[in-house]
């Protein structure tokens, strides 16, 4: 029986996820945001934990529900029959992934979904399961957008990116679904050498050499959430494990330089681990000293960028790599990540591709470069089919809406709709509130101003107009109707002390001031007592 399922990946990858799923056997798939649905069965859900290089988890959801508030939330998820999944005895974690207006806080709704869990089970048994955020028994995702919710079991449990070989790291190693996904963007099968001049801890050399012998990045895991399952199948887990009919055997050479010493040490160690020594050779060597390969190759490398990594001369860097480009590697492609527009502007050469990735929260490009001896004309004239011109062809079809751009212009399109109707209703709704107390406003102004007799028409007939007590009447005194500039000049003489005080005045001010001599008093002696 087939059910839904869905990959988790970084943005900029959701094409090469979609691919590598359609090449495992997976149906319906569809491309999302940071994510790729499809369905299957329980064999292809463990496989898709096993086998795909640019996933990070694989979730299955089991309900689908819309909420407003938090008790929406705390009533769909409560509704669930729990029996199914966990136990009074076991323990699970909730994690929540939020982007809604109603619910600005992601825990808020773990803790409601958690509460929901508990309640469920406390009213039915009497007891409850308790929750354990390190490898608990199961694992829930909900996922929030706006009102529309998701609630799926996390059959990945720990990130697919840590695959089990990497036993030490330098400082901001490379992800390894990042790596394995820019190596399967550049096309490399291994059809020929692989080259990462700057290869840190070793990772885009190890992915590209599982890659290379297309051996599963699952080998090297030592669990996964789903085998803590109730309907776990160790039999099939155990034939797809043991299953290495696909892997093959590599032709060619990985090489991975670096100019730190510890940098090698550490990347040795972790290919060590990985088994792949006879395919990767690793060597103390600055890109400054990059010598044109014997065979063809291909160059796929992560500079530093100046942000997690620094350098003493970052454009002189970056300015050097594209002299040895241009000077040594003169046959091939070079890839080439980075962050910094003036980075790459600092390399001189004019890439045939860009790609928009993200590593962590930097949005990063992946740009190729294709390098060639001789003349552009004669490169051309060989029957090398340039990117550039399969760029222009594809972004043709952007324009047009038709190819394989068709189907995702019109699901972003509907997606933005449908976002743009749910604020334009809120947004309209204010708007309409505001113009209806404008309008309100106006109404009452004009009813106003033509009602009132004009100044000009208006009759002194020596009486007051109003009901109500003047501003000038609260000055009026026994004696008849003060000016302003008699009653400002009392008030100055009385801030000056010019002013005649009677006796009742005097004495009421003397017996303020022994009051307030009195509690200043008592609050010095306070203060000495403490």
């Amino acid at each position: 029986m087939e059910f839904e399922l869905i990959a988790k990946t970084f943005q900029g990858l959701e094409e090469v996820l979609a691919k590598e799923l359609t090449a495992l056997g997976a149906n319906n798939v569809e491309i999302g945001r940071r994510m790729v649905s499809f369905t299957g069965n329980k064999e292809m859900m463990y496989r898709a934990n096993f086998s795909l290089r640019t996933a990070l988890r694989i979730l299955k959801p089991i309900k689908h529900f819309k909420a407003q508030s938090a008790d929406e939330v705390y009533e769909a998820v409560k509704a669930i029959e729990w029996e199914q999944y966990l136990t009074n005895e076991k323990t699970f974690a909730v994690d929540a992934v939020v982007f809604s207006d109603e619910f600005r806080h992601s825990k808020f709704v773990a803790y409601k979904v958690k509460d929901a869990i508990v309640d469920y089970f406390r009213e039915k048994t009497g007891d409850r399961p308790n929750v354990r955020l390190n490898n608990p028994d199961l694992s829930l995702n909900i996922h929030v957008a706006q009102d529309k919710c998701t609630l799926s079991l996390d059959s990945s449990g720990e990130s697919l990116h840590r695959r089990g070989y990497r036993q030490e790291t330098m400082e901001a190693p490379l992800n390894e679904v990042l790596a394995a996904g820019m190596i399967l963007m550049t096309g490399w099968q291994g059809e020929c050498d692989f080259i990462d001049p700057m290869c840190g801890s070793g990772t885009l050399p190890i992915e590209a050499a599982l890659i290379a012998r297309n051996i599963a990045p699952g080998v090297f895991r030592k669990e996964y959430a789903f085998e803590k399952w109730n309907d776990f199948d160790q039999e099939l887990f155990d034939y797809i494990y043991n299953d290495d009919s696909a892997e093959r055997e590599f032709e060619h050479k990985i090489y991975g330089y670096d100019n730190n010493r510890q940098a090698i040490e550490v990347a040795t160690r972790n290919v060590r681990a990985a088994g792949l020594t006879s395919e990767i050779e690793l060597k103390l060597q600055d890109f400054a000293d990059f010598q044109t390969p014997e065979e063809k190759a291909i160059i796929v490398s992560n500079p530093p960028y100046g942000e997690r990594i620094s350098a003493d001369d970052l454009l002189g860097l970056y300015a050097m790599i594209g002299n040895r480009l241009k000077n040594v590697f003169k046959e091939g492609d070079a890839w080439i990540l980075s962050y910094r527009e003036e980075c790459f502007d600092k390399i001189g050469l004019k890439p045939s591709v860009k790609i928009p990735v993200f590593n962590g929260a930097l949005a990063c490009e992946f740009r190729k470069y294709q390098l060639f001896s001789g003349r552009y004309n004669d490169f051309r004239r060989d029957g090398e089919e340039l990117t550039e011109r399969r760029e222009r062809r594809e972004r043709d079809e952007r324009r047009a809406g038709t190819g394989r751009y068709e189907e995702r212009r019109q699901r972003r399109f509907e997606e933005r709709k449908e976002r743009d109707d749910r604020r334009g209703k809120r947004d309209g709704d204010r708007r309409f509130k505001k113009d209806t107390d404008r309008a309100r406003k106006d109404d009452r102004r004009e009813r106003k101003f033509d009602d009132r007799p004009r100044r000009d028409d208006r009759k002194f007939d020596g009486e007051r107009r109003f009901d109500g007590e003047r501003k000038s009447d609260r000055n009026r005194k026994d004696g008849g109707f003060k000016p302003r500039r008699e009653e400002r000049d009392q008030k100055q003489e009385r801030r000056f002390g010019t002013w005649k005080q009677t006796d009742e005045e005097r004495e009421l001010r003397g017996e303020r001031k022994r009051l307030s001599g009195i509690q200043a008093m008592s609050f010095d002696s306070k203060k000495m007592e403490e």
